[in-house]
């Protein structure tokens, strides 16, 4: 009988070979440039040390919110948690939080109130989290209830060397809306706003087929009529005025513009320090809000500090000019029909006065995806309402 080899040569070409070592760094970047989740590059990161060495030039990074915490919900951390705590440029990422002992954002003033919020990232620990965070210190990050740890969107990417595309998404929109109702916004801003447009809808009836009550939701007779431009001028009625459907436009675009600034505001320390950044995208899960920052736009903030609303922990909103299009009916071409569909396009009053092209809607129809679009491109062929509004 023939003696079984054993000899370290024989068993180290027994060794299988790991095929990513034959795989270029290139590719490799390409590889985690397509999965861009933060949470998924954090664990890419246990991997290998070539994989942990790569991760940093990662340029597309996707920040996935799960959950808001208030300072309610926290506590500082105490110096032996820190010290047992792992240390390194990726400990950041390696954290999860439990979802069981926080709070969704669902309200405006939870967001804007004076107590600064916690906009949570998990990524992979079971004890501890990786948090965005708004408002005060980004240098230490906090314990929560359970010894869950939070950290800020500041201590997340700030693993990362070579972001270009940063694209954030919060859980939910921050603004309570009653079901059914439509409200949705896109904002683009500098150091302060350029623009805002607002996309809302009393009600969506999905079904063209459907039966419409003979009284909309704004309190003026359909005459059972569901249409694009309709018989009317376009023109809105006099019940509008009467029955708080203005009241209720004026709410939604205030509340907008808040959420808009509110979020822009949580954007500074993430755009100071990541100066390689091209584009900025602040979206949520419902698709509420949009809010988005260009290059240029991102260099305008660095050069020229925003203007803060002390009080709300927000940018300052400047005077503007605003242009309203309405439709007590609007039905669009997958049969879908807004009721009391509203459009608001909104720019400060100092660069509307600049501009030639004020009469200019191009930009409007291509805020939002469709149906929406269209639901845009069909509001502005409908009769201008020109308002003011001052700073605040």
């Amino acid at each position: 009988m023939c003696p079984v080899r054993s000899d370290p040569i024989h068993r180290f070409h027994s060794l299988p070979l790991d095929h990513f070592d034959r795989l270029p760094d290139s590719l490799l970047l390409l590889i985690f440039n397509k999965i861009g989740d933060v949470k998924a590059l954090g664990r890419c990161c246990l991997v290998s040390r070539r994989f942990h060495s790569l991760v940093p030039q990662v340029d597309n990074v996707l920040v996935r919110v799960d959950c808001v915490i208030s300072d309610d919900d926290s506590s500082p951390s105490s110096s032996s948690s820190d010290k047992s705590r792992p240390s390194g440029p990726f400990s950041n990422l390696l954290r999860v939080v439990f979802g069981g002992i926080v709070k969704p954002l669902q309200a405006l003033g939870q967001f804007l109130g004076p107590k600064r919020s916690l906009l949570n990232e998990t990524v992979n620990a079971p004890s501890s989290s990786s948090s965005v965070g708004r408002g005060a210190d980004d240098d230490d990050a906090e314990m929560g209830q359970a010894g869950v740890t939070h950290h800020s969107p500041t201590q997340v990417l700030r693993n990362f060397n070579e972001i270009r595309f940063l694209r954030i998404e919060l859980p939910s929109g921050e603004l309570g809306i009653d079901d059914g109702v439509l409200l949705k916004w896109r904002a683009d801003f500098g150091s302060t706003l350029d623009n805002c447009i607002i996309l809302g809808a009393a009600s969506v009836i999905n079904d063209v087929h459907s039966q419409v009550s003979e009284y909309g939701n704004d309190g003026f007779c359909s005459n059972n009529s569901i249409t694009g431009n309709g018989d009317d001028n376009g023109s809105i009625p006099e019940s509008f005025y009467t029955n708080g459907g203005l009241k209720l436009r004026v709410v939604w675009t205030i509340s907008s513009l808040i959420a808009a600034s509110a979020r822009h505001y949580l954007l500074q320390p993430i755009i100071a320090e990541h100066r390689t950044l091209d584009t900025l995208v602040l979206t949520d899960a419902d698709g509420q809000g949009v809010l988005r920052m260009n290059r240029d736009q991102l260099e305008e903030l660095r050069v020229k500090p925003l203007s803060a609303s002390s009080a709300s922990k927000r940018t300052q909103v400047p005077a503007l000019n605003m242009r309203l299009w309405y439709a007590p009916h609007l039905e669009l071409p997958n049969g879908v029909v807004l009721k009391g569909a509203t459009l608001v396009a909104i720019r400060p009053s100092e660069q509307s006065a600049s501009r030639k092209e004020v009469s200019d809607v191009s930009w409007l129809s291509t805020a939002f995806e469709e149906p929406y679009g269209t639901a845009a491109k069909m509001l502005i062929k409908r009769r201008t309402y020109c308002l003011e509004m001052n700073s605040f």
